[in-house]
């Protein structure tokens, strides 16, 4: 893992669901499937992060449902699930729905947890960085035990992302329960955290290979992909924030994209 990947690149599209209204959100997921965007996320908060702080915002799930109506080839999913906002067994069941609505194109991502806003407005206890991970890490076995149970079935094994950089505790979760980490950092950053992933994937005896390496790009294709392709990510993903969603950066990291994959 601490080479260039050998898996396609990908590119995916964070759609920051504040500031817009739904209808320009709607054009804006229908225009980046069309582009040729591989993963379309949005976020799971309840207000802005960027601009006025009580701007226009949209809840997470309830957009995804309407996305795997409306898309037909691009994956879709949240970057990340507020592990706190559901029970897991709820959240299961959600992602499971959403599964069969897209054809099975959901891909479960999943956090612990930092905006305090989100739940001191809306009645959830933050309590601390520590407690947060470790109900993500009692959660990750519920929510696995329970999409086991569901009838019917997901329409298949559905890709568990799981984000952030934590060493001692975050990455164990993604060495145990991830088909997907994605990471923060510049390349180097990268490199370390998927070295101390490789020995957590060696402690449970789980070939790291297995797990695909992610992060945000805000930058050129050509100034940071192909150092960040040196050290094994495979899924790129740009972001766009409302109301205008601009998507030339998108554009410009499709098209590096298919360069590498030609």
């Amino acid at each position: 893992m601490s080479s260039a990947s050998t898996r396609p690149v990908r590119v995916g599209l964070q759609l920051q669901p504040e500031h817009a209204d739904y209808r320009t959100i709607r054009e804006t997921a229908a225009r980046a499937e069309d582009l040729g965007v591989d993963v379309l996320f949005n976020w799971d908060h309840f207000f802005p992060l960027y601009g006025d702080p009580d701007g226009q915002h949209f809840e997470c799930w309830t957009m995804l449902a309407a996305w795997a109506e409306q898309t037909s080839r691009v994956e879709i999913g949240a970057l990340v699930t507020c592990n706190s906002y559901r029970n897991p067994e709820l959240l299961a069941d959600m992602a499971r729905t959403v599964d069969h609505i897209s054809g099975g194109r959901l891909v479960l991502g999943l956090g612990a947890g930092w905006f305090e806003k989100d739940y001191t407005e809306y009645g959830y206890e933050f309590g601390t960085a520590g407690s947060r991970l470790a109900d993500l890490a009692e959660a990750l076995p519920r929510i696995e035990n329970r999409l086991g149970k569901l009838n019917p079935a997901p329409t298949r094994d559905i890709p568990v992302l799981i984000g952030g950089g934590g060493e001692k505790k975050t990455l164990k979760l993604v060495a145990r329960h991830a088909d997907i980490w994605h990471g923060f950092g510049d390349a180097d950053v990268i490199e370390r955290k998927v070295g101390i992933l490789r020995q957590h994937c060696a402690d449970v005896g789980r070939d790291p290979a297995e797990i695909e390496i992610s992060t945000g790009v805000t930058a050129e294709p050509d100034e940071v992909g192909p150092r960040l392709r040196e050290r094994g990510v495979s899924l790129f993903i740009a972001e766009a924030n409302g109301p205008d969603y601009d998507l030339t950066l998108l554009e410009r990291w499709l098209k590096w994209r298919d360069a590498q994959n030609s």
